[in-house]
């Protein structure tokens, strides 16, 4: 395994425009990564999209060292009503371009990637709203997929570099919006800072938004009173405060990442029965705090986990109690699928998936000085 605590890598410091929203997990990849990269003397500039952050996600954008924040609501290019926030927002974010004159436009969505931006532009794939739907609900896409389909696409092939979460999720990509010339595939990162040693208890933990489908969660309360241990469920319900009532499951609502790295390390097993994840950040944490893992089984978290998982099939209740029960039975196969959680979860460390991007970065600006150096026509810059 290769050690990321070693010391950073020397490079030019670099400046940053990246895009984040607060719904879901990219804000956290956003900012773990902005983190990593002031290490090595890159600034980075965040430019919000979509809802308010909450007071706890202020909090996390503040303690970033260096970190500068532009911040606006136009709509997320998946929800309904983004058709005419999309180019206002290009236009905001190419305004901001003119100010900061960063080195690396960074994406973390794929409309804006046609936005006609002057600097590099790389686009990293977390979520995929077509994909979800093929997965979770399955059947003909909605006629209101076809104008994000068409901007998603051109977004992408405009992009100077694409990077999947996933070998999962390149091939959704590929499959969606056709054959990307400039793609990889870098996994995403996650520390957990002073992971306890606290003694496991005999719970059930799942964590995420309960609103999101693809998550499943609703698949372990249908199951709780049939398992042996007690469930917990930690996630948003501002939509649905009565949720879980009389499952027998303890919703404990939204919580605060801190206390809920605590709660991970006292639970004994996380379960994620996940139809779509292209990553898995949620399952990633609970790993590193020392929980056995039962899983969808989906290719992305098959490919991602090995192993170290335990898996049951999205619509089997059943496999989920039995594989729920199977663990809180057996406390020596427990502490094997821990360890193996744990251990293989140390693979996908902030540093390893910073040096990386910053890698990426490098070969990027190389890429578009080298044809002013040897006097071949470099790529010009597109517009949707």
């Amino acid at each position: 395994m290769l050690n990321d605590t070693s010391k950073v890598a020397t490079s030019p410091a670099r400046t940053i425009l990246m895009t984040a929203d607060s719904v879901g997990g990219v804000l956290t990849y956003a900012l773990t990564l902005a983190s990593e990269l002031a290490k090595a003397g890159t600034k980075v500039h965040l430019a919000m999209l979509g809802p308010k952050q909450d007071p706890a996600q202020e909090a996390a954008i503040r303690a970033v060292p260096g970190l500068v924040l532009h911040e606006s609501t136009f709509a997320l290019e998946w929800m309904d009503e983004s058709g005419a926030d999309i180019p206002r927002a290009s236009e905001w974010l190419r305004g901001i371009e003119r100010d900061v004159r960063p080195d690396i436009i960074h994406l973390n969505g794929y409309c804006h990637g046609a936005a006609g931006f002057k600097a590099p532009v790389v686009i990293v794939a977390h979520y995929c709203a077509l994909s979800w739907w093929e997965s979770v609900e399955g059947g003909t896409l909605p006629e209101r997929y076809s104008t994000y389909r068409e901007a998603a696409r051109r977004g992408l092939q405009a992009a100077d570099a694409v990077i999947a979460v996933s070998q999962s999720m390149r091939a959704n990509l590929e499959r969606h919006y056709g054959a990307l010339p400039r793609v990889a595939v870098i996994p995403n990162g996650r520390a957990v800072e002073n992971p306890s040693s606290h003694e496991k208890e005999p719970f059930v933990l799942a964590a995420g938004r309960l609103s999101d489908k693809a998550k499943n969660i609703d698949a372990l309360a249908r199951v709780a009173k049939d398992l042996p241990w007690p469930v917990k469920i930690a996630g948003r319900r501002q939509d649905e405060p009565q949720k879980y009532v009389d499952s027998g499951v303890e919703s404990l609502g939204w919580l605060p990442p801190a206390e809920l790295g605590r709660l991970m390390a006292r639970a004994a097993v996380f379960a994620l029965p996940a139809r779509y994840e292209p990553f898995g950040v949620s399952a990633l944490e609970a790993a590193l705090h020392g929980c056995a893992l039962v899983l969808g089984d989906i290719p992305s978290l098959r490919e991602l986990w090995g192993d170290a998982a335990l898996y049951v099939r999205p619509d089997d209740d059943d496999g989920l109690k039995k594989a729920i029960a199977k663990l809180a039975g057996d406390a020596s196969l427990r502490a094997d699928m821990a360890a193996a959680a744990k251990l293989h979860g140390q693979l996908f460390t902030p540093a390893r998936n910073a040096r990386a991007m910053r890698d990426l970065y490098e070969t990027m600006i190389l890429a578009r000085q080298l044809p002013a150096v040897t006097g071949a026509p470099g790529r010009e810059t597109r517009s949707a």
